[in-house]
């Protein structure tokens, strides 16, 4: 597998690939130009609009952000694309006024997206090993928003064209949701891990993008750069949570009303 053709080169995100091109446990390989992931779109440009329509049938994009994110850093151009359909699917309890995420948006001041969650980064002080903090907080999307996840899953087997699925930085929800995704149509456990921790490649250019928005900007300024970066063990930890608590992806998918039929749908358009 070469992971430099993988690479979406955009204007206005960093963090852009696709997850064709990964093998999985019976000799195959995932297929281009069905599955794409990237940091948030809002800052796309013309050209970049036009390649993910042209150059991979862009049809469907998953965003994983809350509505407080959207709120404050808006939707992005390809919400007025008419052949594109923007499914927001936020991975956060979304209740009202005052959220887990963020405090009432419809207030003057309403800033405050709660950083330390949608950007669960690794190593602040925390009562446990540097891998701990963040499966929390990943186990917290299974835990929270197992609805958001399964609409996202199946509105990867859609075939009218690509799906693209993203959040802030394409790190953390979009790993966790691309993840799930990938075990299910039975892709190498180390592939999933390399494809997480690929992020790490762009990890500078993710952060100037974040800390050009006021929303995150506050937060990573107080952080090391190198504080931010993915860590292979923490997906690996994340797994084999899932494997001991629920007997694996597909057992805990089940328990939010995944079928048989959503599994081969979701195989049948990873694989062909």
């Amino acid at each position: 597998m070469d992971d430099g053709t993988r690479w979406i080169e955009l204007d206005g995100a960093v963090n852009a690939r696709d997850l064709g091109g990964l093998p999985t446990a019976d000799g195959r390989t995932t297929r281009r130009a069905r599955v794409l992931r990237s940091d948030n779109l809002q800052d796309l440009s013309v050209a970049d609009v036009r390649l993910l329509l042209d150059d991979y049938g862009l049809k469907n994009v998953i965003d994983l952000r809350s509505d407080a994110e959207v709120h404050l850093e808006g939707t992005g151009p390809l919400s007025r694309v008419a052949s594109v359909t923007v499914h927001q699917l936020s991975l956060f309890p979304e209740g009202g006024r005052h959220t887990d995420v963020a405090a009432d948006t419809d207030t003057a001041d309403a800033g405050a997206v709660d950083v330390d969650r949608v950007l669960p980064w690794q190593e602040r002080p925390a009562g446990g090993p540097e891998t701990d903090r963040p499966v929390g907080h990943y186990l917290g999307y299974l835990n929270d928003r197992g609805d958001s996840i399964v609409t996202a899953l199946r509105v990867m087997t859609r075939t009218d064209g690509a799906s693209l699925v993203h959040c802030a930085a394409g790190k953390d929800r979009t790993g966790v949701v691309c993840a799930v995704a990938l075990d299910v149509a039975g892709v190498t456990r180390e592939a999933i891990v390399s494809d997480y921790a690929l992020t790490g490649e762009r990890l500078e250019a993710i952060l100037r993008r974040l800390r050009a928005s006021d929303t995150y900007a506050a937060d990573l300024d107080s952080r090391p750069a190198d504080s931010h970066r993915p860590h292979a063990a923490i997906m690996e930890k994340l797994l084999a949570r899932v494997d001991e608590q629920f007997g694996g992806t597909t057992g805990w998918l089940s328990g939010h009303g995944w079928t048989a039929d959503d599994t081969d749908a979701l195989r049948t358009r990873l694989l062909g």
